[in-house]
């Protein structure tokens, strides 16, 4: 094993005939934020819970140089994992929900947690079924960031939040939580609202890791051809990974090939996140694109 945050070799899980999540590698530098990218059924919460030693697995894991199976307890009090963020105590107060975690978790830091709430709405008297699902983030992401841990595993972490809330979710993540010490796992589907936050991504299909990668690569990996015309045809006939229709032509997207051989047919752009992995999964569909 790897002196990386997350080092995994073969990690499998199986339940009856589904295989959940089948022989995926991965290695994770300490300080990252990993995307966790794919559709319902690919796999992202179990491996988010083999991760932690929440469901067992078979193959090599090393998460914070612990072994989830053999030194879960420990491993959890260095780690966040939010499953679910409306998973809250619904009867107790929002002081009665600050005192528990002060009780149960060794590095959580109360006087840091009420500090962000003070510019909340979210005020120590409320009860927590009180409050909205937005308000309720809020509390949630307080507890979060007053916790001293080196992994932050967030499962859908906005998941039926407005646009506005879970953009401001984002952005205080970054700003008042993340830094060189500590690296974030993000499984959502919302990828365009994580890519610019991203410094790896992982797309999952059918229990697989089909990509691993830094974003930093992808733009050297991968390259999005937008042919008009006559050239489409020709743009064809080059091996792709997947093609869709716009306004007067395709949008097709290739894989370790070289610019220069596409320069001539049309315009050049690195692909969305959104794109390639849709082209990865299922060579690309037919939609239409402004």
């Amino acid at each position: 094993m790897t002196d990386a945050i997350i080092a995994a070799r073969g990690l499998s899980r199986r339940f009856g005939e589904t295989q959940a999540v089948d022989a995926v590698d991965l290695d994770l530098p300490p300080g990252s934020v990993l995307g966790l990218i794919g559709p319902n059924g690919a796999g992202k919460t179990t491996l988010l819970r083999a991760l932690l030693g929440l469901t067992r697995c078979e193959g090599e894991l090393s998460v914070l140089g612990l072994d989830p199976r053999m030194q879960q307890t420990t491993l959890m009090q260095r780690v966040c994992f939010i499953a679910d963020t409306a998973v809250l105590p619904r009867w107790m107060s929002v002081a009665q929900l600050l005192d528990y975690v002060a009780g149960v978790h060794p590095h959580f830091d109360r006087a840091r947690a009420e500090s962000f709430l003070a510019s909340t709405e979210v005020t120590p008297k409320r009860c927590v079924r009180e409050l909205s699902k937005g308000m309720t983030v809020q509390l949630h992401l307080a507890l979060v960031m007053a916790i001293d841990a080196r992994l932050l595993v967030l499962d859908e972490p906005t998941l039926g939040l407005d646009i506005l809330f879970r953009k401001r979710f984002y952005e205080q993540l970054l700003n008042d939580y993340f830094d060189d010490g500590r690296s974030i796992i993000i499984s959502t589907h919302q990828v365009e609202e994580v890519e610019h936050i991203l410094t790896h991504v992982m797309f999952m299909h059918k229990g697989k890791s089909v990509l691993f990668s830094p974003m930093s690569a992808l733009e050297e990996r991968f390259v999005e051809l937008r042919a008009v015309g006559p050239d489409v045809a020709r743009a064809e006939t080059i091996p792709h990974l997947g093609a869709r229709t716009m306004l007067g032509g395709k949008a097709l997207i290739y894989e370790d090939i070289d610019p220069d051989a596409l320069a001539p047919l049309g315009e050049l752009r690195t692909p969305t996140l959104s794109d390639l992995f849709v082209a990865k999964i299922s060579g690309g569909q037919s939609h239409v694109v402004q």
